[in-house]
Formats: C-alpha cells, sequence, structure tokens
C-alpha cells in the first residue's frame, strides 16, 4: 500500500510540474520579424487589459501578423485555443490523480466541461474570422464577439470554481492560475477582435 500511494503521489506531483511549465511564453524560438511587424503588436497590445502577455504571446507570430488588424486578432485566438486544450487535457488527468478530495475532483471535472465549451467557441471563432467577407462582415464579426465572450465567461466560471476554502492550496494555485492566463489570453484577443471590427467599420 505504502508504494502505491508514493507512486499515486509521485504522478500527482508530475501533473502539477506540468501545470507549472505548462504556459511558458518566452523569447525561445523566437523568429526574426520586420521592426515594423513588432511595433504593430507593441502598439495594437497596448489597448488590450493585460498588454505585456499580449505582446509576448504573439511575438513569434510576428512574421505571420505584419501589420494586419485582423492577422492578428487571428493569432490571438489560436494561441487562447492552444493554450487552453493544453490545460484541458492536463486537468482531464489531474482529476483521475489519488489524493484529490470529491470537491476538488468535481470542480476539476467542472472546470473541464466549461473549458470544452470555451474550445469550441475559440474554433467557430477562429473559422468564422477566416471566412470575414464584405456584405456578412458585421453579422459574422458580432458572432465571433459573442462566442469569445461567451469564452471569457465559461474561464472565469472554472477559476470561480476554485476559490474556495476547501481546496488543497498546491492543486488550487496551480489550476486556478493557469485558468486566469488563459481568461486575461481570451480578454485580450476579444479586446482585438473588437479592436479589427471598429477599424474595418
Amino acid at each position: 500500500m505504502a508504494s502505491a500511494f508514493s507512486y499515486n503521489s509521485f504522478g500527482f506531483l508530475l501533473i502539477l510540474v506540468a501545470f507549472s511549465s505548462l504556459i511558458n511564453i518566452s523569447s525561445a524560438g523566437r523568429q526574426i520579424a520586420p521592426k515594423t511587424s513588432i511595433e504593430f503588436i507593441r502598439t495594437s497590445c497596448s489597448s488590450t487589459t493585460y498588454p505585456k502577455l499580449c505582446y509576448e504571446s504573439l511575438l513569434t507570430q510576428a512574421s505571420m501578423i505584419q501589420t494586419s488588424p485582423q492577422l492578428i486578432a487571428h493569432a490571438a485566438l489560436n494561441v487562447t485555443l492552444s493554450t487552453a486544450k493544453s490545460t484541458s487535457a492536463l486537468m482531464a488527468k489531474l482529476a483521475t490523480s489519488q489524493g484529490l478530495k470529491p470537491t476538488e475532483v468535481g470542480a476539476m471535472q467542472d472546470c473541464v466541461e466549461e473549458l470544452e465549451d470555451t474550445i469550441d467557441e475559440l474554433r467557430k471563432s477562429i473559422s468564422e474570422m477566416g471566412q470575414l467577407k464584405g456584405s456578412n462582415f458585421g453579422l459574422m464579426i458580432n458572432d465571433i464577439q459573442t462566442w469569445v465572450s461567451a469564452a471569457l465567461t465559461d474561464e472565469n466560471t472554472c477559476a470561480d470554481g476554485f476559490g474556495g476554502k476547501n481546496m488543497n492550496g498546491s492543486v488550487k494555485t496551480a489550476v486556478r492560475s493557469k485558468i486566469v492566463t488563459i481568461a486575461h489570453l481570451t480578454s485580450n484577443a476579444l479586446a482585438l477582435v473588437n479592436s479589427y471590427a471598429s477599424f474595418h467599420g
């Protein structure tokens, strides 16, 4: 029994370590991009709620973004989707770990469901962003804004589920911080979508 407990505890710690290193938005792998593209990202991100996170998360996409309001919004949605998918997968694993309280397992499972909704809404937004056309622009951009706003609501609901005192400290810290980061990325993406809508209008 002792060895089983040790193995399960080790597995649990490995997952927490994976969470702690999941969102590592750094300069590693950064492509060389024209200064105009980098400045465009900096300027565009300055209008978001979390400009530093926005800039760092999009800098590696500078060569692709160039100076396009549509492409920067599209890139921000893709970065958010990728992060949400990775976090959801790790949370699903963490929910099956030994040593969690029933309340923690329940919160994990609820959060995975919320993230599944987030992923679906972000996918629809990305698909719609790639099909924006003249006469239907207003309707389509409104759909995107609605979906991204809904994704943000889902993420906040998930984060709230880990705000209680009955949560294990390490679980609460590891999970909630990642969900909050996804929410911040989503907020930034929504701001860039709104900027693009205003620019187009």
